[in-house]
């Protein structure tokens, strides 16, 4: 008998249906799951599954994976929404609201104060040495992750050749992320109706060590009461979270005009809200665009600037908007104190971005529930997964040129376009620190708060030894 079903049946409760997780206590370990998730989406997912899956032990590797794979087919941030899904499992709607409301404070606080400064100030050179001493730590904890979830998801040859393919298509080619997800889909549903075991969950010879069946985690194999399909629930949830969403959007037009930089920034960013699959990354230059050449809510660089601090403190990338928001209201206030107006507009960035992402999943997690033993579905979901290492693969590429390198050319032949450093400018400290930050986190399995504490010690550091500061 499993030490999960052990522990339940003392307790009084059955091994699966009644999980016996005190709300309490999840919300506890929500907010550990918040403070820690940096690293982007990549990271975000590997804490959670160290945590919910490998400590707690209170959802099954497959039923994890299930719940990833459905994430990674909506828009917005899949690491959020995947936390939304877990915490609906394990307590209802309640659960789902309280996961991802923490998982998006810690990073709207963090972005919120760093935004104060930077308009305030500018580029503070102990900012920078922080930024700079964090990406290092960063581009560790994301190559980590890489290899966690690959050695999950990348079971067999044919999982690993989704995988290589999808790296090579939007690395070389710069296929759009949505054509390598729905090629990689119709692969999966063919091969899952065939009834291959290369396309089930976890199928395949590849082990990468003991995994949790979903039958000895707390939640158990069976789908909860409260997470079955229910058409009056899903139209009552639909209706409050629309409202919730698009309401805000409504009044601002109404009373403000569409000219209003508080109604441009509530219709542009709920567009994005339902275009954003793929991550932050897969958006962000056209995001750039707008903000600089039609909105001209920031100066040409900013972007970065707003990146890197998404990128180096708590929560999804996607929250750079949130910089965004805040930098076209400071500088279109009207007759508010900028300071007030950027803050309201920091406030509506993230309300129209994130409040979507409860709607994907409250609407639509009940029928991806029922369906996970279908055979096709499973397959699909399982193939998508492993092109999205693929995606993930590549931003880490992506990432560590930007974090090495100062400068990176485009190169165009043969029918491809590839980002290659100059290296010339490669950057020795930043070099330096990445090696340091991968043999401790790789080598001697360094915590992430350590790691990333250290780094951004070393960058701050750096930048007084250097004359920056």
């Amino acid at each position: 008998m499993s030490e999960i079903s052990a522990s339940a049946l003392r307790s009084g409760l059955p091994s699966s249906g009644g999980h016996g997780i005190a709300f309490s206590e999840a919300v506890k370990v929500w907010v550990r799951v918040a403070a820690l998730s940096f690293g982007g989406p990549a990271g975000q997912i590997a804490v959670m599954h160290r945590i919910l899956v490998d400590e707690k032990r209170w959802i099954g590797e497959n039923r994890f994976l299930h719940a990833l794979n459905y994430c990674m087919l909506l828009p917005g941030p899949e690491a959020q929404q995947l936390a939304i899904y877990i915490g609906w499992l394990l307590h209802k709607t309640k659960g789902g609201l309280v996961a991802g409301t923490l998982f998006v404070l810690p990073g709207f606080l963090s972005i919120l104060a760093l935004s104060y400064v930077y308009a305030a100030f500018g580029n503070v050179g102990i900012v920078e040495g922080l930024f700079f001493g964090l990406k290092a730590a960063v581009l560790a904890i994301v190559l980590q992750a890489v290899a966690r979830i690959g050695q999950r998801a990348l079971r067999n040859p044919m999982m690993i050749a989704i995988e290589v393919a999808a790296f090579v298509a939007i690395f070389f080619f710069a296929i759009p992320f949505p054509l390598i997800i729905l090629a990689a889909g119709l692969i999966g549903f063919v091969g899952g109706r065939s009834g291959s075991p290369l396309f089930r969950v976890g199928g395949g010879h590849k082990s990468a060590g003991k995994i949790l069946a979903d039958a000895d985690s707390a939640l158990g194999e069976h789908t909860p009461a409260h997470a079955r399909p229910n058409w009056a629930w899903s139209l009552k949830i639909s209706s409050v979270f629309l409202a919730l969403w698009l309401l805000p959007v409504v009044l601002l037009i109404v009373f403000l005009g569409f000219d209003n930089v508080f109604s441009q920034i509530a219709i542009f960013f709920s567009k994005m809200a339902m275009v954003t699959f793929g991550g932050a990354y897969a958006v962000l230059a056209y995001v750039a665009q707008q903000a600089v050449e039609h909105y001209h809510w920031l100066q040409p660089g900013e972007m970065l600037d707003g990146l890197g601090m998404a990128e180096t403190t708590p929560g999804p990338l996607i929250q750079v908007v949130q910089f965004v928001g805040f930098m076209g209201a400071y500088r279109g206030a009207g007759t508010l104190d900028p300071m007030l107006a950027a803050t309201l507009a920091a406030i509506l960035t993230t309300w129209v971005t994130f409040v979507p992402c409860f709607l994907w999943i409250f609407l639509g997690a009940p029928f991806i529930e029922v369906l996970r033993g279908n055979k096709a579905l499973t397959g699909a979901l399982s193939a998508i997964t492993a092109a999205v290492v693929g995606v993930i693969m590549n931003l880490a590429v992506w990432f560590a040129l930007h974090v090495l390198f100062g400068h990176v050319d485009k190169w165009q032949g043969y029918g491809f376009a590839v980002n290659v450093p100059v290296w010339q400018s490669v950057q020795i400290p930043a070099v330096i620190l990445t090696l340091a930050a991968i043999l401790a986190t790789f080598r001697f399995g360094a915590r992430m708060i350590p790691t990333l504490a250290a780094c951004s010690l070393a960058g701050m550091l750096f930048y007084i030894a250097s004359g920056r500061i």
